[in-house]
């Protein structure tokens, strides 16, 4: 029986690209092709489909990822392959707490989308050997801690020190310390800068 796969992406020669791959392919079938997330969640909602191929960045009221989590807690044998083109340092942490079976960067390709669908669909659990480096400052984005990339998101979507304290449990002190040390490593000269970079480079996509 031919896999069927739901794309959903929004910018319409990437999702065109992934339809003829799908119609190229033996053994899969198209079920359906939207621009948005929730489109493709309404339509999971009453139809099945084995394996699903969904954008993070997507224009509407549902992320890539928000819709990943809800195909998941509705249809826990769908497979989903994640797509992007974003070096965002949450996506990929992010996509395997929700289970997602596949991650696929646009822009690096150490795989193609064809051979990622072939071993999702096999069972298999795929993601990027490394994580993308981008260089911010005098650093790389590997070199963050992870709760200097949690603060980092908090940083970019505009809280305070002492917001960011009370939403990851910290004492505001501690948080001062981990700017501080992130200012000291990228060599920007405050918090403003280091958001503003952080942002522009797509490192932290803020909600």
């Amino acid at each position: 029986m031919a896999v069927s796969v739901v794309i959903a992406e929004d910018f319409r020669m990437i999702r065109e690209l992934f339809e003829s791959v799908v119609e190229q392919s033996d053994g899969y079938t198209l079920a359906g092709s939207f621009s948005s997330a929730a489109q493709a969640v309404r339509f999971l909602e009453k139809e099945d489909a084995d394996l699903v191929i969904m954008d993070v960045l997507i224009p509407g009221s549902m992320s890539g990822l928000d819709a990943a989590a809800q195909i998941k807690a509705m249809k826990p044998q769908t497979k989903i392959i994640i797509v992007t083109s974003m070096p965002e340092l949450s996506y990929e942490s992010r996509a395997r707490e929700i289970g997602v079976e596949g991650f696929w960067q646009k822009e690096v390709q150490e795989q193609s989308i064809q051979e990622i669908m072939e071993r999702v669909s096999a069972g298999e659990t795929v993601y990027p050997s490394e994580q993308r480096e981008i260089e911010i400052g005098n650093m790389k984005s590997t070199d963050f801690t992870e709760r200097e990339v949690e603060i980092l998101e908090e940083l970019v979507a505009g809280l305070s020190n002492k917001e960011i304290a009370e939403k990851l449990f910290l004492e505001v002190s501690t948080v001062k310390m981990h700017i501080s040390n992130m200012l000291q490593k990228t060599g920007y000269h405050s918090r403003l800068e280091l958001a503003v970079k952080a942002r522009h480079l797509g490192l932290v996509i803020s909600s």
